[in-house]
């Protein structure tokens, strides 16, 4: 088959080349890969560690070549979307079933390959946050992937939605278009406490949008993309004066239960038009290398697809 090697010879650090078709384990199904999304991470800590020859990549979607042996998941033909740590930038993928969810019948599966990371990882951000309904909201770094489905999503399960950016008169208006009521350039300019944050940032913004829960609230931890410490302030952490059960957390997609399920939620939500997944770059993947540039440098605000072809 073919996929995008790392090759530290070029100056891209990627290749399109042959490798051995993956072959699957019992539990795992064959996919034909038809579109995969790129994330920051990957092309910022992945790309960088990996040796040459590796195939990376987290997101993809595409249709069943070959369905599991142990009889799990979908049917072969079967439209799909994936999850991994490894594998998706290439032409077949062995995943397992537990990390794949169905995609309704004719969809573009472009959209849909931006699901596994940035999607699934904003609504299990959301559930830990708590019920949503009629409660505040702070989305730090909200212009990014995962930023723009935890917006849209919070204000589906009926949150009142704050949405943070580094430039809100520019990303103001598609920040509102996905739901947010309010844009401010930071946790500092939020005026009222907030019963939740979904916190892609880290850093200083972490601190700041802690000190904006009020009683019961809950933050949650996603991003990192300051790539700064947390140092908080004596007293910050404090039960008093209103500030009585607050909490941080985190989580690991990869070690989260039930994945298919919310995948496959999330896809047909896309494929329907009642998620947007804010892609800001589409190619075919012999222009990978323009695409990770474009996140590196942070000129792209949402999703990146690559089509495989």
């Amino acid at each position: 088959m073919r996929a995008l090697l790392v090759d530290r010879s070029l100056p891209t650090g990627l290749r399109i080349g042959r490798v051995p078709d993956p072959e699957p384990g019992p539990h795992q199904a064959l996919i034909r890969v038809t579109a995969t999304s790129l994330n920051y991470g990957e092309v910022r800590f992945s790309l960088d560690e990996a040796p040459d020859g590796a195939v990376l990549g987290w997101d993809a979607a595409g249709v069943v070549e070959r369905p599991a042996a142990d009889g799990s998941g979908p049917a072969a033909g079967t439209p799909v979307v994936t999850l991994g740590t490894d594998g998706a930038w290439a032409e077949l993928r062995a995943v397992d079933t537990d990390w794949i969810g169905t995609a309704p019948a004719g969809a573009d599966l472009g959209p849909i390959s931006t699901v596994p990371v940035a999607g699934a990882s904003a609504l299990r951000a959301l559930h830990r946050a708590g019920p949503l309904l009629g409660r505040r909201i702070l989305v730090t770094g909200a212009t990014g992937g995962t930023g723009r489905y935890a917006v849209r999503l919070a204000r589906r399960g009926g949150a009142y939605v704050i949405a943070s950016t580094g430039d809100p008169a520019r990303h103001g208006d598609s920040l509102r278009a996905q739901g947010a009521h309010e844009v401010v350039a930071g946790p500092q300019q939020v005026t009222e406490p907030v019963n939740g944050v979904v916190d892609l940032v880290g850093g200083q913004q972490l601190v700041d949008a802690y000190g904006m829960l009020a009683e019961g609230g809950t933050l949650v931890a996603v991003g990192h993309s300051a790539h700064q410490g947390e140092s908080f302030p004596y007293g910050a952490l404090f039960g008093d004066g209103g500030r009585h059960d607050r909490s941080i957390t985190s989580f690991s997609l990869p070690d989260c239960s039930g994945l298919s399920p919310d995948l496959t939620w999330l896809a047909h939500e896309v494929a329907a038009g009642e998620l947007d997944p804010g892609i800001a770059w589409r190619g075919t993947w012999d222009r990978a290398a323009e695409a990770i540039d474009a996140l590196l440098e942070r000129r792209l605000h949402g999703k990146a697809v690559l089509d495989i072809t």
